[in-house]
């Protein structure tokens, strides 16, 4: 499937969050019905080539994708979310940034013992995050089968700390 509309609607925002950072920004193609709709489809016919159980997807903007990529699939969805938003019980994993470090957390029971599972997340820099809710799938008894992302920044070299599962990017910068 074409993704030229999605990525003619990538907007890049020099000098955010901080000085030297180019950001990609998705919101216009969250803004046009079509360019989401083609997004979700492409995201969805490639997962499913990997047979899931299960769509985990990374707080926040990994859940714009993750849950209707689910919802298309018929698949239940677990949200892995930033320490201290979930209500349950939970495993958390620490992951480092930058700067310092960060933890993601999950619901004890977010992943059935077993489940093949497909971490959906809107962009994929570093993959310090993806990884982390990947440690946290298998902590929980799944196995990480791939990961789906809209954009890959490829000059970061996150594909490169994906060490398990296929690893899909619709969009490459």
């Amino acid at each position: 499937m074409s993704m030229t509309r999605a990525a003619s609607l990538i907007r890049d925002i020099p000098d955010f969050p901080s000085p030297g950072i180019l950001f990609k920004d998705i919101t216009p193609v969250l803004g046009n019905a079509e360019a989401l709709r083609e997004t979700v489809d492409a995201l969805a016919e490639a997962v499913a080539a990997l047979a899931p159980d299960r769509i985990v997807a990374i707080e926040s903007r990994g859940f714009l994708f993750g849950m209707p990529v689910a919802y298309k699939l018929g698949l239940p969805f677990t949200p892995v979310r930033k320490k201290g938003k979930l209500p349950y019980q939970t495993v958390e994993q620490e992951y480092a940034l930058e700067y310092g470090t960060n933890i993601v957390e999950a619901h004890v029971d977010a992943v059935e013992p077993g489940d093949r599972v497909v971490i959906v997340d809107d962009l994929l820099a570093t993959g310090g995050t993806a990884m982390a809710a990947a440690t946290l799938v298998e902590r929980l008894g799944g196995t990480v089968v791939g990961f789906a992302f809209l954009v890959e920044l490829a000059f970061l070299k996150g594909r490169e700390r994906l060490d398990r599962g296929d690893i899909i990017a619709l969009l490459t910068y």
